[in-house]
C-alpha cells in the first residue's frame, strides 16, 4: 500500500501521560511521527495535538479509532494535504558579521519573504512561516552562504478547511452549559 503524508488532529483533556499514550500507537505500529505540536486550544482545559507522518490509508484509519478509544481523547482526525492549511514557523540565527561583509545574505532575506526579528553585533534571528518545502529552500540558502549559526523550525500547525470545525463547536457549547451551571 502507498503511504501518504497524514495531519492527524488530537483534542485531549489536559492530562499528563496523554503524549505518551498516543506515541504508543505509532510505536506499536513501526510509524514514525515526523512533526508534532502540542497545544492549548480555544477551549478551556483541552489540549491539541497536531501531528504529521507517513502512513497509509488503512493503517491510519486503525490508528485514529484507537486513539478515539482512549477515554482521555475527545476526537482524533486525519487529514491528507488537501483537507487542511498547514504552516510551520522557523528561526534562523544568522552571523551578524557574516551578513556585513555578504550583501546576498539580505538579499536572500528579503526574496525568500523573511523578516529579522532581532539584531545585534553578533548575531541576527530571522524567522519565517511557511511550507515545510519553504523553510528548508531558505535553509540551504543560508548554509551555501555559511552563516548559519543556530536553526529550528516548529511541528505543523493547521487548520481544516471546513467552515467550522465540528468538535470546537460541540466543546463551546459543553463549556458555555458548564460555566451556567456554576
Amino acid at each position: 500500500m502507498e503511504k501518504q503524508l497524514y495531519t492527524l488532529i488530537i483534542y485531549s483533556e489536559n492530562l499528563a501521560g496523554l503524549l505518551n499514550q498516543v506515541t504508543a500507537e505509532f510505536t506499536r505500529r513501526q510509524i514514525n511521527i515526523e512533526t508534532l505540536n502540542v497545544s492549548s486550544s480555544s477551549i478551556d482545559g483541552v489540549h491539541r495535538y497536531t501531528m504529521s507522518l507517513w502512513s497509509n490509508e488503512e493503517t491510519i484509519k486503525k490508528v485514529v479509532k484507537r486513539l478515539e478509544k482512549k477515554i482521555d481523547v475527545l476526537r482524533a482526525s486525519y487529514y491528507t494535504e488537501d483537507e487542511i492549511f498547514v504552516q510551520e514557523v522557523a528561526l534562523y540565527k544568522i552571523s551578524t558579521p557574516k551578513l556585513l561583509e555578504n550583501k546576498q545574505i539580505s538579499k536572500i532575506i528579503r526574496h525568500n519573504n523573511a523578516r529579522v526579528i532581532e539584531i545585534n553585533s553578533t548575531y541576527m534571528v530571522v524567522e519565517q512561516t511557511g511550507k515545510t518545502e519553504t523553510i528548508m529552500k531558505l535553509y540551504k540558502e543560508f548554509l551555501a552562504e555559511q552563516c548559519v549559526l543556530q536553526f529550528v523550525k516548529s511541528g505543523h500547525i493547521a487548520v481544516t478547511r471546513d467552515v467550522v470545525e465540528h468538535l470546537t463547536e460541540q466543546l463551546f457549547d459543553e463549556d458555555a452549559m458548564r460555566r451556567t451551571s456554576k
